[in-house]
């Protein structure tokens, strides 16, 4: 590219799009530009057009109208599988941030990746709190570690929509509500064939429950784990309960580790709880997170360790920055220096893998 403002153009104009990414590219004006925005509902997209200034022209109901336009990158941000648009962006010329989930199978995500390939187009994955400064803080200190001994995650979730009531998110019910049961079933007939069931008739609703919570949310862990221990070697295993909305898994990363990690559905209470915790014999890093619909709430790391006379001591630190800001810069600086994004596309791919080797754990047992 010859020119520093990125033109960017959003793929879904829903919550996360309305929350974080519009006001984020809007801010940054010297760095973005919004290029344009599809969605499929058209009452939305003239109302996201009126706040944001975006002219009628940019503004489609069909997402390839988009990728035929003059934006430099898409962040594809829309409801399902993102592999579909993912792969013609690539094709035609765009680079793709895709949120989560990147897509549902492990299939979808190597084509992913061999489409931004062989365009030569940046695929990068947007795990957010990867950029996160508490993420950063925490990786170095685990990285100065001399022995982990055990990790542990917990995710305890409150209804996504007590944190999205905090916000003016714009919604309208002028998509025919066949696209969603289309888009359903498709899901439960791709989640069904990975986790080798014959039809989605056969797969048991808490196994579809718990195979996407994983997918959509719990994603963010196994995201945050790759960064500091890269893949596991093997799922050791899973407990669902609740009616899939506890999953409970352990994990075995190289060198013998062992993390466990929890996600449930705490619907009711507001509270939002997200924890990494890294111990070794000597020294500690935990690491809590707020959830992606807030701006402006704390990250924050505790640390413990000792000094050289076994003096122990505690150190507690907190950011308030955004991640999605952060991600989106570091997005913008891989794409203009051609540098290799720090959640690529093929780490993806073996996170869809893993989530597969979760669910299957407990299937097969």
């Amino acid at each position: 590219m010859s020119r520093s403002k990125l033109k960017i153009g959003l793929i879904g104009g829903g919550a996360i799009a309305q929350i974080q990414y519009l006001p984020i590219l809007s801010a940054r004006g010297d760095e973005f530009e919004i290029g344009g925005i599809a969605d499929l509902s058209q009452d939305l997209l003239d109302a996201l057009g009126e706040r944001y200034h975006i002219p009628s022209d940019r503004l489609f109901r069909d997402y390839r109208d988009l990728l035929q336009s003059d934006i430099d990158a898409v962040v594809v941000c829309s409801s399902g599988s993102h592999a579909a648009p993912s792969i013609a962006a690539a094709e035609a010329g765009k680079h793709v941030l895709v949120e989560k989930p990147m897509c549902t199978t492990v299939d979808e995500a190597k084509q992913m990746v061999a489409a931004a390939d062989a365009a030569g187009t940046l695929l990068m994955v947007a795990y957010m709190k990867r950029y996160d400064p508490a993420y950063r803080y925490a990786k170095a200190r685990v990285g100065e570690m001399t022995d982990t001994r055990f990790i542990q995650v917990n995710h305890l979730h409150p209804d996504n929509s007590l944190h999205v009531a905090e916000f003016n998110v714009l919604r309208f019910n002028d998509i025919p509500a066949d696209s969603f049961a289309s888009s359903a079933a498709g899901h439960a007939q791709q989640v069904a064939e990975t986790l080798g069931f014959t039809s989605a008739a056969d797969l048991p609703a808490s196994v579809l429950r718990a195979y996407t919570i994983v997918l959509g949310s719990m994603i963010h862990d196994i995201g945050n784990l790759h960064g500091l221990f890269g893949p596991p070697t093997r799922v050791l295993s899973t407990e669902i309960w609740a009616e899939g909305n506890g999953i409970t898994t352990a994990l075995e990363y190289p060198a013998g580790k062992r993390a466990v990690c929890t996600w449930i559905d705490l619907p009711e209470l507001w509270a939002f709880e997200e924890t990494l915790e890294v111990y070794g014999s000597r020294d500690r890093v935990i690491a809590t997170f707020p959830t992606g619909f807030s701006i402006g709430q704390p990250s924050t790391v505790t640390q413990y360790g000792m000094d050289a006379d076994q003096t122990p001591w505690r150190k507690e630190l907190s950011w308030h920055e955004n991640p999605f800001e952060r991600e989106l810069v570091h997005f913008r600086h891989c794409i203009l220096t051609n540098q290799r994004p720090e959640t690529t596309g093929s780490d993806g791919v073996h996170d869809i893998a893993l989530v597969r080797d979760i669910i299957l754990a407990f299937v097969q047992r």
